[in-house]
């Protein structure tokens, strides 16, 4: 099939279209209208610096469904010695900036460009995107962040400058999902890490309708930390 090029009218083709790896559409811009709905059709955007934007929605898609995430008892310990203090949505430049630094098996670059960096910066101002931060001794030492929508977090990056520290940030995520009553959280990508903690392959299609249905409950648009305090 062929990859659509995007202009300045806020459309997308239809995810079914995409290639075999995924690749939907290249072109257009990372506003807030655009990403936004992007992300509701199930598209993202992923690419390197000196590339044009390319729009992806793969076949099949890896997602956490809460109820599924493995509290592994390693794990367990970590959460129930206190040895880490969680924080939403406190320092989410921060966070995305350190994503944008780790180093990833296989890939030269970041894909977290500039723009990108700007574009989710800028949903986070509005509400829309949001991070789940772990420290120790004040220090930030951990966390991920991500875009959320009705009933569905898109999960975008995570980093640990210490042992399971991004563990215990997702760890925290599930519990406010479930809090929260999210149907799932779109990892996009099959990992093996991801697959040990119950992320798991659905096909597109499934993907697609359980994302209508989430979108049709509220979006949780704000600081998340002074949302739960409320």
């Amino acid at each position: 099939m062929p990859v659509f090029v995007l202009n300045d009218k806020l459309i997308f083709p239809s995810p079914e279209q995409a290639e075999k790896d995924g690749l939907l559409a290249i072109g257009g811009d990372l506003s807030p209208e655009r990403l936004l709905l992007a992300y509701s059709k199930g598209i993202f955007p992923w690419y390197s610096e000196g590339q044009p934007i390319l729009w992806w929605s793969p076949d099949p898609r890896m997602v956490l469904f809460p109820d599924a995430f493995k509290k592994h008892k390693n794990l367990r310990r970590t959460i129930t010695s206190n040895k880490f203090e969680v924080r939403l949505d406190h320092r989410f430049e921060e966070v995305i900036d350190r994503c944008s630094q780790v180093e990833r098996k296989d890939q030269l670059d970041t894909w977290i460009t500039n723009d990108m960096k700007d574009a989710y910066i800028g949903l986070h101002r509005s509400g829309f995107c949001h991070s789940v931060e772990t420290y120790v001794g004040g220090d930030l030492v951990g966390g991920l962040y991500g875009l959320s929508l009705g009933g569905a977090f898109f999960g975008e990056s995570m980093f640990h400058l210490v042992t399971d520290a991004s563990k215990v940030a997702l760890w925290h995520l599930v519990e406010l999902a479930n809090r929260w009553n999210f149907d799932m959280i779109d990892v996009q990508q099959n990992t093996s890490h991801l697959r040990s903690l119950g992320a798991q392959t659905i096909d597109r299609k499934k993907f697609l309708l359980l994302l209508n249905e989430s979108l049709k409950k509220e979006t949780k648009i704000g600081n998340w930390e002074e949302l739960i305090s409320k």
